[in-house]
C-alpha cells in the first residue's frame, strides 16, 4: 500500500494538508478494488454508454452509484467512478467523480458548494441527464495522471479511443 500513498501525495504538493493526503490515500485504497470493472457493477455503479469528451480534453464513461447521490460525502464512496478505454476491450478505472445535490436546486445560487479534499466543487450545474437535479461534482484523478491537474474536470492525456 505505500506505493498508493505515493502516487497519491506527489500531485498534491510536498505542503499539503495532512488531513487531504490521508483522505487521498482513503480514497485510493477504498476504490482500488472498481480497477474491475465487475466488480464496480456488483457493488451498484451503473455503467454509461458514452465516453464524455471535449475540446478540453476527456472524463471517460461515468458509472453511477444511484444510492450514493445524496448530500453525504465520503471520500471512500465517490457517487461516480470514471473509466476509459483499456486497449484490450475493457475498460480501465481513471478518476473518481463526487456527487452533491444543490440544496436549493437553483443553478443561481452557490451558498451550498462543498468542500472535499480542501477544494471546492464545481458548480452548480443541472443535471447531466433526465432526472438528475441540479449538482455540485468534483474529478479526482487518482488513476491517471492529468497534466491539468489532479481535480481539474477533464484530461488532455485521457482517450475515449480503443
Amino acid at each position: 500500500m505505500a506505493g498508493i500513498a505515493l502516487a497519491v501525495l506527489a500531485p498534491v504538493g510536498a505542503h499539503a494538508d495532512s488531513t487531504v493526503r490521508k483522505d487521498l490515500v482513503a480514497a485510493k485504497r477504498a476504490t482500488a478494488k472498481y480497477q474491475d470493472e465487475a466488480r464496480a457493477i456488483a457493488d451498484g455503479y451503473i455503467p454509461s454508454d458514452e465516453c464524455v469528451e471535449s475540446p478540453e480534453g476527456v472524463m471517460g464513461y461515468h458509472y453511477v452509484n444511484p444510492y450514493l447521490i445524496d448530500r453525504e460525502l465520503d471520500p471512500r464512496t465517490p457517487e461516480v467512478l470514471v473509466y476509459q478505454p483499456d486497449g484490450y476491450g475493457g475498460r480501465k478505472l481513471v478518476a473518481l467523480e463526487y456527487f452533491y445535490v444543490d440544496a436549493d436546486q437553483d443553478v443561481e445560487t452557490d451558498d451550498d458548494r462543498p468542500y472535499l479534499f480542501g477544494r471546492p466543487f464545481d458548480g452548480p450545474d443541472e443535471g447531466p441527464a433526465p432526472g438528475l437535479p441540479v449538482n455540485y461534482t468534483l474529478h479526482v484523478w487518482l488513476w491517471q495522471h492529468n497534466p491539468s491537474g489532479l481535480f481539474s474536470p477533464w484530461n488532455p492525456a485521457g482517450s475515449c479511443e480503443v
